[in-house]
This record gives C-alpha cells, structure tokens and sequence, in this order.
C-alpha cells in the first residue's frame, strides 16, 4: 500500500471513522454507566475515573472493529 500511495488515505480514513465511532460510542456509555455533569461537580474524582475507564473501553471496542478484524 505504501508503494501504490494508498496508505496515507487509507490511514485517514480509518482514523476518521474511528473518531466518528468515538463520538457515538461514549456518549451513550457514559448515559448508561451514569456519568453526568452532576457528577462531575459533584465527586470530580469519581467522574474522572469513570470517564477514563469508559474512553479505554470505548477504544479497545474501536480497534476490535476496525483494526483487529
């Protein structure tokens, strides 16, 4: 792919779709595991600790779908 100049577009088109996916993804994790604004006022460091949980579960979905297949 490299040799053919395929690579780069190939790249960003995977980044693009892996950014789209993320953007879907956590939003409704962070609905279903209660993480809100209220939270986060409120027991900042419960908040982010749940937040960095659920973004590397929402990675780890991410490669699974798009580069481990």
């Amino acid at each position: 792919m490299l040799l053919s100049e395929k690579l780069s577009p190939h790249l960003l088109e995977i980044e693009r779709t892996a950014r789209e996916r993320m953007d879907a993804l956590l939003p409704r994790m962070m609905e279903v595991a209660g993480v809100t604004e209220e939270l986060k006022a409120r027991d900042p460091m419960r908040w982010v600790g749940l937040m960095n949980t659920l973004k590397a579960q929402a990675e780890e979905v991410i490669l699974q779908e798009l580069v481990y297949i």
